[in-house]
């Protein structure tokens, strides 16, 4: 099985604090919370595929929190996995593969791996016959802030913009980037299948709530 979380911030404790106040006692707490999470859905064969910002933990610290989390592991860089630059910290030994950018499949579906949300990415407007997308645009970085309702933002205009295809047709423009932020999961890794889920649900609650507002 595979799953994909992001930005953890494990050992950040300004995450739990101030910019997300993540509700915790400390960042102890947030830690162990995070590592129960994580272990109760993965076993020790399943590949997690972390979408960045996985500890703010030195080289050190790091490695041990990764002992602890189950699974194949495998990173999208972000901007705050300062251990990465650690000399003494042995990238090959926890994962299978570490890099900024990442194109896989997954159960027949093209999968767009990034710790940064990628507006217009490789395969976008490719559907299955049924009108079904093929291609999914997984990120992380923004959590829950003014700039993922800004990416929200983009997200519903291009859906509601439509173009001519080859056969001359007009359809909408797909566009399906999903935030994988931890906290939309509840810290529990999920599977593309449940992020799409997760995904659907938590817009139709943003658009009820934007036309709520708006009455």
């Amino acid at each position: 099985m595979r799953y994909y979380i992001s930005d953890c911030h494990f050992f950040h404790g300004a995450m739990n604090e101030k910019m997300d106040r993540r509700g915790f006692s400390d960042t102890e707490e947030m830690n162990r919370v995070m590592i129960e999470r994580w272990n109760s859905r993965v076993r020790k064969n399943d590949e997690v595929v972390i979408l960045g910002d996985l500890s703010w933990g030195g080289a050190t610290e790091t490695a041990l929190l990764l002992r602890e989390l189950k699974g194949k592991k495998f990173l999208l860089e972000g901007n705050h996995d300062r251990f990465l630059s650690t000399s003494t910290f042995d990238r090959d030994l926890y994962f299978g593969w570490i890099a900024p950018y990442r194109e896989m499949n997954d159960d027949g579906r093209k999968v767009i791996l990034c710790h940064y949300p990628v507006f217009c990415y490789n395969g976008q407007y490719r559907l299955r016959e049924n009108g079904d997308a093929k291609t999914y645009m997984l990120y992380g970085h923004v959590h829950n802030t003014m700039d993922e309702r800004l990416v929200n933002s983009f997200i519903n205009r291009t859906r509601l913009t439509e173009v001519e295809d080859y056969s001359g047709q007009s359809r909408a423009i797909p566009c399906n980037m999903i935030n994988c932020f931890c906290m939309f999961s509840d810290y529990v890794p999920l599977t593309l299948d449940e992020w799409i889920e997760n995904d659907r649900i938590r817009r139709e609650k943003l658009t009820g709530e934007e036309e709520k507002g708006n009455e």
